[in-house]
């Protein structure tokens, strides 16, 4: 038995008349009348009551088409998931980012206009530094991740800057600077420092240290905390500063003065990676949703 049997079949089990059906399948009548008779000898049974005037459907025929509406409305679904997840409209793509990237508005109207284009997308998400994301996609356990670089030097990999993020003093809200519009580095030079360790966040890590130590000294550093947003609790408690990227400002307002840098080119950068041998069509869409929102 094949689809065209079943189309052919039901057709007359809704016309209830072989011209019409022949007319709407574009065959003429003999054919489809060769099909019926075929269809019914390799069932073993009769579908069609021809007793009467006008024909009708025996109690097989019934049931069968029934059973045919059912499989040929799965072969069209099944038909329309495999379109839609060759064009990437289908499937499932997992997305990894830093815990500082789910504070930046790029990252969450990606997601947004990402979900809002292909809601038959699964999306799954992951929090990790972003050495951990560089590991995650190498091993396979993530398709995409947002992440600072500096990313490994590791065959395969690729990334995409996304957006060069403005760094900002945060300073406890009693802090003499802390009314301050904007400040110059070396003015922070007497200050005790909270940041975040270079293993975990070796590029703002390291751009903070650099930026001071060109501003003529190295950062004393009080305490080192594990992730940004503990950071900005740390500065809460008065237990020192940070330079944290711009998006944090909504962490701590009322007890965190956010006051911009002066004369600085400090940015926190971040962008998208991915493996470059990537071949998922969805993955391949939520790539192009992330560079089309940075620009």
């Amino acid at each position: 038995m094949e689809l065209r049997h079943l189309r052919y079949f039901l057709a007359v089990a809704e016309e209830l008349n072989i011209t019409r059906a022949a007319r709407r399948l574009n065959i003429s009548q003999p054919p489809l009348t060769q099909q019926l008779k075929a269809l019914e000898a390799e069932l073993g049974v009769s579908l069609i009551d021809r007793s009467a005037y006008r024909i009708g459907l025996t109690d097989a025929g019934q049931v069968l088409a029934s059973e045919a509406a059912r499989i040929l409305d799965a072969v069209r679904d099944a038909a329309g998931r495999v379109r839609a997840a060759a064009r990437g409209a289908r499937g499932r793509v997992r997305v990894g980012f830093t815990e500082s990237a789910s504070f930046n508005p790029l990252v969450t109207s990606v997601l947004r206009g990402f979900r809002a284009a292909y809601p038959q997308v699964e999306i799954s998400l992951e929090e990790h530094p972003s050495t951990d994301l560089a590991a995650q996609l190498r091993g396979g356990g993530i398709d995409v991740g947002f992440l600072r670089p500096p990313l490994p030097q590791e065959r395969g990999l690729v990334f995409d800057l996304l957006e060069r993020e403005p760094l900002v003093v945060a300073l406890p809200g009693e802090h003499k600077l802390a009314r301050r519009r904007s400040v110059r580095l070396r003015d922070l030079a007497a200050e005790t420092f909270i940041l975040y360790p270079r293993a975990v966040r070796p590029g703002l890590a390291d751009a903070v240290v650099e930026a001071c130590e060109a501003a003529g000294f190295t950062p004393r550093v009080g305490q080192y905390a594990p992730q940004l947003s503990s950071t900005i609790n740390l500065v809460a408690a008065s237990l020192g500063i940070s330079v944290v990227p711009a998006s944090m400002r909504s962490l701590q307002p009322r007890t965190v003065a956010y006051v911009a840098l002066r004369g600085e080119t400090l940015h926190a950068l971040l962008g998208v990676a991915y493996r470059g041998e990537e071949r998922s069509a969805v993955v391949r869409q939520f790539i192009e949703q992330a560079r089309a929102a940075s620009q």
